[in-house]
Formats: C-alpha cells, structure tokens, sequence
C-alpha cells in the first residue's frame, strides 16, 4: 500500500486490506487533525479493498462528522463500490459522484 498526501487528499494505491489498516488510519486522522478543509479518500489506484479497511473509512467518517469535518471518497471502482455496498458500509461514507461525460 502506498499513501500519498496532498493537501488535504490522501491517494492510496495497491492492496487496502488488513495489513495497511493501520498506516491508511493513521494518515487520515493526521490529516483531520491538521487541516479545517474537507478530506477527500482517493481510491482511484486500490486495486482491492477487503472489510477491516472498510470499516475503517466508515469509522473515520463518523469521527470526522462528530469533530465537525468532513470526509470523503473518490475514485471507487466497481470492486470498491460492490463491497461498500454487500457491507452497507455505503450507508455510512460518503463516495464522491463521477462527472458525467459528454
């Protein structure tokens, strides 16, 4: 898993799963700490994404919510998108819209 931080967006790349619950928690609480701007999830580059990782971008949603911030996801495929939904995790997060393309 490779977490890059620009700004006040956290782009994520490679496997989220169990074994890079910690590093992704912990670059997304760093970030509400430091920033008053909306944080944005990217997940464009995660090519798979199991439920501890899941719960984890639920958990750090209802944190962000309560400490008056707010957090969100981009970039989910089709993968991520199923297993938000067979979780219903998608009740708890919330997954930026694509734009539509002309």
């Amino acid at each position: 898993m490779e977490i890059i931080t620009d700004g006040p967006t956290i782009h994520l790349s490679g496997d989220f799963d169990v074994r890079s619950t910690w590093e992704v928690r912990t670059a997304i609480y760093e970030l509400l700490d430091g920033h008053d701007a909306d944080v944005v999830v990217d997940l464009t580059d995660v090519s798979t994404i199991d439920m501890t990782a899941l719960k984890v971008l639920a958990v750090a949603t209802r944190q962000a919510t309560r400490e008056g911030h707010h957090l969100m996801l981009r970039g989910c495929g089709p993968a991520v998108r199923r297993m938000l939904h067979l979780s219903r995790l998608s009740r708890f997060v919330e997954v930026e819209r694509a734009a539509a393309t002309a």
